[in-house]
């Protein structure tokens, strides 16, 4: 077994930014998580079309990571062939022994969990660490109607308030905007070097 809590944080990461990142500090903090593993989507169920490759968004997300030693980016989900489903992924650590589970999400992605797939597996193998977000509130007694179960599973916790998305980074690249103090250093130059987003 993997001793001690992780903390799983997932998305498409296009691009990875301190929103991302301030997010899965707060939670590794808070609940005294081991470890936090960053993995980007290899094909997203509800957000298709990354407009990145998995290997560029996998490399930021490297860059990005490299200084936290409580950070660990995996390449689970690019690594299988189809949709990343969550589910697949939890059971997968699972697996790997990975006995402690924490699923760190947005309080946005938390109101839209019973769209995903096999979402009673998730809560059986994984704590929801919800997030609160900027402009984001959400009715949680009717959501629990929908998923009973939910609150015994779910830990919210107050996130830092940066209000960063990858959807305006893309845009002010492509405008030829700054998107430094957004995103680390080292992420601005992998995107520059690589003309993404243009």
């Amino acid at each position: 077994m993997t001793s001690g809590r992780t903390g799983i944080l997932g998305g498409s990461f296009d691009p990875i930014h301190y929103g991302h990142l301030a997010i899965a500090e707060e939670a590794r903090v808070v609940l005294q998580l081991s470890r936090v593993l960053i993995i980007p989507a290899g094909e997203q169920p509800l957000k298709p079309g990354s407009v990145a490759s998995p290997a560029h968004r996998l490399a930021m997300a490297r860059l990005a990571c490299a200084e936290n030693p409580f950070f660990e980016v995996s390449s689970i989900e690019i690594d299988r062939p189809g949709p990343s489903y969550t589910y697949v992924t939890l059971q997968l650590l699972h697996d790997q022994g990975f006995d402690d589970l924490y699923l760190i999400l947005g309080m946005d992605s938390v109101a839209d969990l019973p769209r995903w797939r096999e979402v009673r597996r998730i809560l059986d193998l994984a704590h929801i660490i919800g997030v609160s977000r900027p402009g984001v509130s959400l009715d949680l007694s009717h959501l629990s109607q929908i998923l009973p179960g939910l609150t015994q599973r779910l830990i919210v916790i107050d996130g830092p308030r940066l209000d960063i998305s990858s959807t305006d980074l893309r845009q002010r690249v492509a405008q030829g905007r700054p998107i430094r103090y957004q995103t680390p250093d080292a992420v601005v130059a992998y995107i520059e070097t690589h003309q993404l987003y243009r």
